[in-house]
């Protein structure tokens, strides 16, 4: 039982209620009770989500059983694994592999919006939920409280702020905007405030599964985790809710706009004719999966630059918000199969957000942690969180990039004889990629662990230094 005081340690504000806003909140409101209140604020006026089937590997099913939600996740299936095919060849493709993961167990594949369900029911009573409430920007005032300013004119005051607000955060522009030069480049400002597009193209949609059946009722992705593979393009397939939907996710890669400024609206719906249209070169089941699109949108694929730290002072980015990142790694490792979504505090890859929010959440609710030595607390979650988010994000660009046939060095998708000996090559390498995952690095419980122990060799050592080394 949390034996609580009458004054809280101290206040948090949490920008953004998606997923990792909420389990942060949770987390503080499960290990500290009431002597931490939590100011939770969602730009909307409601707690909503989009995007469909999400992943909830073992790992982070770890969280839930700490958090005390893993009754409420669904059962895993029977064996994990999916199936990669060799798909530029519009007469028929051919299956490339069958991986199945014999170091993993199987996670939990659920819809979004019921993961966000369970954890919108498992708000503490010691947070406090604020609806309509967008973030402009933020100020440190004497004596180091922090003062909120909002899109309405009104303002709020809290003594930690962690930017759960995804990928367009105004926590982190305002983070680097008032950092001092001696931490940051002030040139390389710019950079790490405003996201980057990937010059991808995601074309997506959720449909019934018996719309597929009754068209093609021996298609491979009724029942597999499949990815198409092609020249430049990949197309990600798998069931969701209990077999009843499929969510599907095609990408459309054109290297030399990386980098270049995206025209027009990052999402939008489109006509089928233009989902189908980049595919054109695909085999049949591939066409006949995309032809069941219903109501198909757009999204252009951005990320968050690469940053130097997460933390300052009293300030912190968690999810989204610290390191919006291509979606593929761990497209079949289970880390969280994404289709990406760019609005306010949702996440494209829950399982990273949650690992963040979870670390983090415990450090503010350590005993150790006061209002003094927070930057402390917030330096242990950066040293733990950052160097493997960045693992991360590297690892899955280069994925990306082998799905598509246009990885250097390896199979680039033309047959020159000895295709099925360098599509063998690169099978190997995409499952070096994945084996990230079954190391025990990735466990959010472990590193809570290495982030717990920091925490007291800090405190017992009077504190630390915060900066981008």
């Amino acid at each position: 039982m949390l034996i609580s005081s009458s004054t809280p340690k101290f206040r948090v504000a949490i920008c953004g209620a998606g997923i990792g806003g909420l389990v942060l909140a949770i987390t503080i409101g499960k290990f500290a009770g009431h002597d931490i209140y939590i100011d939770l604020y969602e730009a909307h006026d409601a707690i909503t989500t989009s995007g469909a089937g999400i992943s909830v590997p073992r790992r982070t099913a770890e969280v839930m059983v700490e958090l005390g939600l893993s009754e409420k996740i669904p059962n895993p299936s029977p064996d994990y694994g999916l199936r990669l095919r060799k798909s530029n060849a519009p007469k028929g493709g051919f299956e490339w592999f069958h991986f199945i993961f014999k170091t993993l167990k199987r996670g939990s594949t659920m819809h979004r919006k019921d993961l966000v369900d369970i954890l919108e029911q498992s708000i503490p009573s010691s947070c406090t939920v604020h609806f309509n409430k967008r973030l402009t920007k933020y100020e440190k005032h004497s004596p180091g409280s922090l003062v909120l300013y909002f899109a309405d004119d009104s303002t709020s005051t809290a003594d930690v702020l962690v930017g759960a607000d995804g990928i367009h955060s105004s926590v982190r522009k305002t983070f680097f905007e008032t950092i001092g030069p001696d931490i940051v480049d002030p040139s390389k400002i710019r950079h790490y405030g405003d996201p980057s597009w990937t010059g991808t193209l995601v074309y997506r949609s959720v449909f019934p599964a018996e719309k597929l059946s009754k068209l093609d009722p021996s298609n491979v992705a009724l029942k597999d985790f499949i990815i198409f593979c092609g020249k430049g393009k990949h197309i990600v397939s798998y069931p969701v809710s209990q077999g009843t939907q499929i969510n599907v996710a095609a990408y459309a890669s054109d290297e030399r706009k990386a980098g270049t400024p995206f025209e027009g609206h990052w999402v939008s719906d489109v006509s089928l004719e233009e989902a189908e249209e980049a595919y054109q070169d695909f085999e049949p089941d591939a066409k006949r999966l995309l032809n069941c699109f219903e109501k198909p949108s757009r999204w252009a694929l951005h990320v968050v630059n690469e940053l130097p730290l997460f933390t300052c002072d009293r300030v912190a980015l968690i999810g989204d918000a610290a390191h919006a990142m291509t979606p593929y790694c761990g497209a079949g490792a289970g880390q969280a199969i994404e289709v990406w979504h760019v609005h306010s505090a949702d996440h494209a890859n829950p399982s990273l957000c949650i690992k963040d929010a979870f670390v983090l959440g415990r450090l503010l609710a350590h005993s150790l942690t006061t209002l003094d030595n927070v930057p402390v607390a917030l330096k242990a979650y950066q040293d733990v969180r950052l160097p493997f988010t960045q693992f991360v994000t590297r690892e899955s660009g280069l994925t990306g990039k082998m799905y598509d046939f246009r990885a250097p060095g390896y199979y680039d998708g033309i047959d020159r004889g000895n295709e099925r000996e360098e599509m063998e090559i690169l099978k190997e390498k995409i499952i070096d990629h994945w084996d990230w995952q079954s190391q025990g690095e990735g466990s959010a419980v472990a590193q809570w662990v290495k982030a717990e122990r920091q925490l007291q060799e800090d405190s017992y050592n009077g504190g630390c230094e915060n900066g981008a080394s």
